[in-house]
């Protein structure tokens, strides 16, 4: 017996293809997708403006997968983090709230290949790309969370959770066109940013794609050699290929890049580093987000000390550029950036 299809995976175009040689009508394709997409279904028997005989059918020849949410911790701040089961792992999503916005953290794979020293994602294994649905599943989960539990809507998304979005690409871009597409969601895709560590030839396919959604780079260093220290994807990812992909990306699409960068004691936060990134800064129009650095088990890197971050940010405002400085939100469920998966034990049974 053949193994059923996730129907989730299909085009609205190849749903309507299969369905109308089944003998279907050509628009039932629509009024599925728009089940699956706009409301949210999880079961065929849901579609309750499909006939019975369709819904029974639909079961016979596809799955409905999802990502399930297994578990869910609260910070005292008011941060949500769920675990997530999907198809041969775990991932976490994590509800931010703050003072003007509903902030989702969504994962794009089951733990990471890039092994960054400083992410507690990067010491588990790669498991798997998740698929369109199941990075869809999360940004459900979490926009209901807010509703339910604060009675206010979903803001923003970001794909800053496990994973590199952009070794998920065709997902990633999948999952983004059901978030902000009709049927879909009808999210904007000013209100969505994709994070990624640093790959240049993917990051002049958003550009060819001529994305409408916002990209930040975690550069964490401005300088090659230390660059290097804690990423190893710099080794065939410099800091010019970068600059070059950047520039590219920047001239399709004319969306302002954000920096991201974490700020660790005795390591990238002196006044020098901050030339190096000023000097960086130059390529394109940017922004950066300065982000407190949350520790993990192994104690490798500390916090900066609060008075250096604060001359950084001030050296960088001084040369004119956008400076944010993000502290930690969810650090005491290990929900903070980088801590996602640290004590997180289905995560780490699931992916060892």
């Amino acid at each position: 017996m053949l193994k059923k299809k996730d129907i989730r995976d299909l085009t609205l175009s190849e749903l309507s293809a299969f369905l109308t040689d089944q003998g279907e009508k050509a628009f039932r394709a629509k009024q599925v997708y728009e089940w699956l997409w706009t409301k949210s279904v999880m079961d065929f028997s849901e579609m309750t403006n499909l006939s019975k005989e369709l819904r029974d059918k639909l079961d016979e020849w596809f799955i409905l997968s999802a990502a399930k949410a297994a578990d869910e911790q609260v910070s005292r701040d008011r941060t949500i983090k769920c675990a997530f089961d999907v198809e041969r792992g775990v991932v976490e999503g994590v509800l931010i709230p703050t003072t003007n916005r509903m902030t989702a953290c969504i994962s794009s794979q089951v733990g990471c290949s890039l092994a960054c020293k400083f992410c507690a994602t990067g010491k588990l294994k790669l498991m798997k790309n998740l698929q369109q649905g199941e990075i869809y599943d999360q940004v459900v989960h979490l926009s209901r969370l807010a509703e339910e539990r604060y009675d206010v809507p979903l803001s923003n998304i970001v794909f800053m959770g496990m994973g590199e979005p952009l070794l998920n690409y065709k997902n990633m871009m999948g999952a983004i066109d059901k978030i902000t597409g009709t049927p879909g969601l009808g999210m904007s895709p000013k209100r969505i940013t994709v994070s990624t560590a640093g790959i240049a030839k993917m990051i002049r396919k958003l550009g060819d794609d001529e994305v409408r959604f916002n990209l930040a780079l975690s550069l964490h260093a401005a300088n090659d050699k230390k660059r290097s220290e804690i990423m190893d994807i710099n080794d065939t990812n410099n800091l010019e290929a970068l600059a070059d992909a950047l520039k590219y990306f920047y001239e399709r699409t004319g969306t302002r890049v954000t920096y991201e960068y974490i700020i660790f004691k005795d390591f990238n936060d002196k006044l020098e580093d901050a030339r190096e990134l000023a000097e960086f800064c130059k390529n394109v129009p940017c922004k950066i987000n300065i982000i407190e650095y949350n520790p993990i088990d192994d104690g490798e890197f500390q916090q900066a000390n609060e008075e250096d971050v604060d001359a950084f940010a001030a050296f960088l405002e001084r040369c004119n550029l956008v400076v944010n400085v993000r502290r930690s939100r969810g650090k005491d469920i290990d929900a903070a950036c980088g801590q996602l998966a640290n004590k997180n034990d289905i995560a780490k049974k699931k992916t060892a």
